[in-house]
């Protein structure tokens, strides 16, 4: 769905309409109605988009081409927000008008459109000013909004051009926090690997060999197979039958670090939506899934049903849980998820530095449960997927600082398909969304997760 660079659509000037005719529900209308929707709700609220679409899409009475069409619109818009905000701010002289409604929305939804999918540019334009029009406070400024859509089309090539520093679609606060902690050659290649739309990837529960083949999918060295061609999912051949699921390949790798057995206990905390339940299950563990959202473990559960796997699913706050110790632990905390910015744009522009230290707390209080519950011998596997050493790497350090009864085993290039760059000094893994190239940008790179197997003694 992404435009070809120097596309450009001829646009007629808008035609003079009456107020009838100006508010009828164009073609189209509603899916941006709902796009811009999304989009303001996310920035003031700092709310995650998925959430906010979900929540909101119903009201609009859309069929699901439209509510998949808004969903991209907003996914592109905070993709290349800094792009976009750029491009908008150096051409409004005197900045976005003041007490203009939805009219900030409005334009940045037009121009991801514009500049970055695949839609007519007559369309963008003429729709974002019949959205304007069904605004008092937006009204006012049509002819604004008419001229900036314009010009954005006219220059689009020039735009994208100029827009090759990849930290102009990040935050300062996270640019900076990357080269610290890697350096600037590695924190630009993260922030270029967020421009591209995310690979899709699936966990199989056998036969990963014969299941790519069938799936037309790219078999990663790590077993996850990565598909080659997007679609409707539940159409694929073997969704129905429950013989995979979608799981991200880096998000796959923390369960084959805790290396189950058939057969052993397994508590799995913050379990939903359940990917990692899923592989322990299939690999015999008795699992034990717990978290404390409802909804998130019936969706957990609706997933098992699926795939005729079963698990124990407890719903409760896993920092105050009391159960017998378990043969094995596995810890995917709750975490600022900026290792997904590139499946998840929002998270870019919602979260900030005080957001991830409130987490790291609760992350050593989720790791203190851990540990009580992992048995004399046990495994401990501690995972999040974020970026930020506060959440990883620093986390654990300051863990095994507090607990000389737990040690580290590193993880072995084996274990993870050979995959030597995604092990750190200290030998956890460090998966980084530039890693794991293949031939084209969507084929290529992974979440950034942090991993470390931890042995009671």
């Amino acid at each position: 769905m992404a435009k070809q660079q120097g596309q450009r659509d001829d646009i007629p000037q808008p035609q003079q309409e009456d107020d009838a005719q100006r508010t009828a529900a164009a073609p189209g209308l509603p899916a941006r109605r709902l796009a811009a929707a999304v989009i303001d709700e996310v920035l003031r609220a700092k709310l995650s988009l998925d959430d906010t679409h979900e929540r909101l899409a119903p009201s609009y009475g859309l069929d699901a081409a439209d509510s998949a069409l808004a969903r991209a619109i907003a996914i592109t818009a905070f993709r290349r927000l800094g792009t976009i905000q750029e491009a908008i701010n150096a051409r409004l002289e005197r900045g976005s008008p003041r007490n203009s409604g939805p009219f900030e929305p409005i334009m940045v939804a037009a121009a991801a459109q514009i500049l970055f999918l695949d839609v007519p540019d007559h369309a963008a334009v003429d729709l974002a000013i019949r959205h304007l029009h069904e605004d008092a406070r937006s009204s006012r400024y049509v002819s604004l909004g008419n001229a900036l859509l314009r010009r954005l089309a006219r220059e689009r090539e020039a735009i994208l051009a100029e827009a090759v520093d990849p930290f102009l679609d990040t935050p300062e606060w996270l640019a900076e926090s990357w080269m610290e902690s890697y350096d600037e050659d590695v924190a630009a290649a993260i922030a270029a690997s967020h421009r591209d739309e995310p690979p899709l990837d699936i966990s199989v529960k056998s036969d990963p060999e014969g299941w790519a083949e069938k799936l037309d999918g790219l078999l990663l060295p790590t077993g996850s197979i990565r598909l080659r061609e997007r679609g409707g999912i539940s159409s694929l051949p073997g969704f129905d039958e429950g013989a995979w699921w979608v799981q991200d390949a880096a998000a796959a790798l923390p369960v084959r670090l805790l290396a189950p057995q058939p057969g052993e206990r397994i508590a799995d905390l913050c379990a939903a939506p359940g990917g990692k339940t899923a592989q322990l299950a299939a690999m015999g563990a008795q699992v034990t899934a717990v978290d404390r959202s409802g909804p998130r473990l019936r969706r957990l559960r609706a997933n098992l049903e699926r795939l005729g796997l079963s698990a124990d699913i407890v719903t409760v706050d896993a920092s105050q849980w009391q159960a017998e110790a378990f043969d094995a632990v596995l810890l995917d905390a709750p975490c600022s998820a900026t290792g997904t910015i590139r499946r998840h744009p929002d998270v870019a522009w919602t979260k900030s530095p005080e957001d991830r230290d409130k987490l790291v707390a609760l992350q050593a209080r989720l790791l203190e449960a851990a540990a009580r519950l992992t048995k004399p011998g046990g495994r401990l596997v501690y995972c999040t997927c974020s970026l930020e050493p506060q959440e990883g790497e620093a986390q654990i350090e300051a863990f095994l600082k507090a607990h000389p009864d737990f040690v580290r085993k590193p993880v072995e290039a084996g274990e993870i398909g050979g995959l030597t760059e995604a092990i750190d000094r200290n030998g956890d893994l460090r998966t980084l969304p530039h890693q794991l190239r293949n031939e084209t940008p969507r084929l290529s790179g992974w979440s950034g997760f942090y991993a470390t197997r931890l042995i009671r003694l």
